[in-house]
């Protein structure tokens, strides 16, 4: 690859397809943006980009449909998923579909630079990091700990999970804490795929 990484970004919310975009410029990335699904498909075969940053909730064509097309056609061009709070079992669908990692909006600048920057990064690395995720250690969890990650996966909040499991927000605050740092996962993105290679489905 040679020249600035190109992203393109797919969102119906023109506010929030500047904002990405400049924050990307700054950082050395070439952007483009679509306010739908179609005019990325139509820009031509195959598209002219890195990595595709596409959100999931749109009209006509949503974030998923449009990371389906992406897989038959252009299986190795790397997808990051947006999403909204709450739409976290829509995020587990698309890594199961092929997407990279997903982001949850708002995110902070950071966390989407580092998704990007791991999407592109190439086979060997991504390869190297499903294998970490296949070894998480989920193990060392204790069952209440393996309860409380449950939920998380699914996307409930702590609110939630305290009435599910009949314990305080307090105490889900830290089961919670005490799960990110046992497992070693850096974001709620990556607890998610790393209990996915580990072989929990949250929609099972």
């Amino acid at each position: 690859m040679t020249g600035a990484p190109k992203i393109c970004v797919v969102d119906d919310d023109p506010y929030v397809c500047g904002s990405i975009e400049a924050l990307l410029q700054v950082h050395g990335f070439a952007v483009r943006t679509f306010p739908a699904a179609a005019g990325f498909l139509e820009q031509g075969d195959p598209p002219t980009c890195d990595c595709l940053l596409v959100d999931v909730r749109m009209p006509v064509m949503d974030g998923l449909s449009l990371l389906a097309r992406v897989g038959e056609s252009w299986p190795d061009l790397p997808v990051v998923v947006m999403t909204g709070h709450g739409d976290v079992p829509m995020a587990v669908r698309a890594l199961k579909s092929g997407a990279s990692d997903f982001v949850e909006k708002p995110f902070e600048p950071e966390r989407l630079l580092e998704s990007i920057r791991h999407a592109i990064a190439g086979p060997a690395r991504r390869h190297a990091a499903l294998e970490d995720a296949r070894t998480a250690p989920f193990a060392v969890l204790t069952p209440r700990e393996t309860e409380v990650m449950e939920h998380m996966v699914i996307g409930r909040s702590t609110k939630l999970i305290a009435e599910s499991l009949s314990l305080s927000p307090r105490t889900v605050e830290i089961h919670r804490s005490r799960v990110m740092q046992k497992t070693g996962a850096k974001s709620l993105s990556h607890l998610v795929r790393m209990a996915l290679k580990a072989g929990f489905d949250p929609e099972g």
